[in-house]
């Protein structure tokens, strides 16, 4: 028997380095409610050459503290949240996560088009085939220092939060 939620939802979010966007921070808010559970996952990326040579120990203690200072600030949101470092696919990563984390949505937040490796091999859309759940992408563009919230697939736009 599975215990009925009244009270938030279960917000499974996947970033790297976008993970302390402000945007990120207000719609994983905004979505998982009260109550909800968080958990954060960020892929320990690695350049090809320490991927190959099997190198993953900087990518990883990166990866984490990226983890560390989002469940930081979420907490002092007073959310329900918990974190990993996530393979460097972030498709296997999510994967992996869904395994654990029963999640009623996937938040992925991305740097914008032009400098990104996610958009290039489509991991929102492949998310959002693959795993049957509404997906929401977020923009982080630190160089322009501006952030924003992808228009969603339409089966996803009714989820939107009214702030966004």
């Amino acid at each position: 028997m599975t215990a009925h939620r009244t009270f938030g939802s279960r917000i499974l979010v996947v970033a790297n380095e976008t993970v302390e966007g402000d945007v990120l921070h207000e719609t994983v808010r905004a979505r998982a409610g009260d109550c909800g559970e968080v958990l954060v996952v960020a892929p320990a990326l690695n350049s090809r050459l320490r991927h190959w040579t099997s190198d993953e120990d900087v990518a990883r203690a990166a990866a984490s503290a990226r983890v560390r200072h989002c469940l930081e600030r979420l907490r002092r949101a007073g959310m329900h949240a918990s974190g990993v470092v996530g393979d460097a696919d972030p498709l296997l990563a999510i994967a992996d996560a869904l395994q654990r984390f029963a999640a009623d949505e996937v938040v992925i937040a991305t740097h914008p088009e032009r400098r990104s490796h996610w958009h290039a091999h489509s991991v929102v859309d492949r998310a959002r085939a693959r795993f049957g759940l509404p997906v929401v992408h977020i923009v982080v563009d630190r160089e322009r220092r501006v952030e924003y919230l992808r228009a969603p697939a339409e089966r996803d736009a009714g989820r939107l939060p009214s702030a966004a």
